[in-house]
């Protein structure tokens, strides 16, 4: 696989909210740079640079305490194997797309 980065901003819930996201999303690219944190920050972020995985079977992702705003930006395949990857693992709806010239953003509503 080739090298890939995908940058993940989380909004609403809480820290352990926005990990456990984060965890899901280890499946299929390897650790994050940084695990989110600041317990009192509204928008977290975590980056995840480097070789991408093969798409990971179903992660084990529990129970979010409250609903979950994620943006995921990256190279088109890095958003659709998050956004597959993130919807496989939460009740998720689609909040829209936007793409660049070689890159693509998108954000999913995570509901509890």
């Amino acid at each position: 696989m080739s090298d890939t980065q995908l940058t993940v901003t989380l909004s609403g819930g809480g820290l352990d909210d926005a990990r456990r996201v984060v965890r899901v999303l280890e499946g299929a690219f390897g650790a994050p740079d940084e695990l989110p944190s600041g317990e009192g920050a509204t928008i977290r972020t975590a980056t995840f640079t480097g070789e991408a995985r093969g798409d990971a079977g179903q992660q084990e992702a529990g129970r979010l305490s409250a609903p979950v705003t994620v943006g995921v930006q990256g190279t088109p395949e890095a958003v659709r194997r998050a956004s597959d990857t993130l919807t496989r693992a939460f009740t998720a709806r689609d909040q829209g797309t936007a793409s660049g010239d070689q890159e693509q953003e998108r954000q999913l509503l995570l509901e509890p």
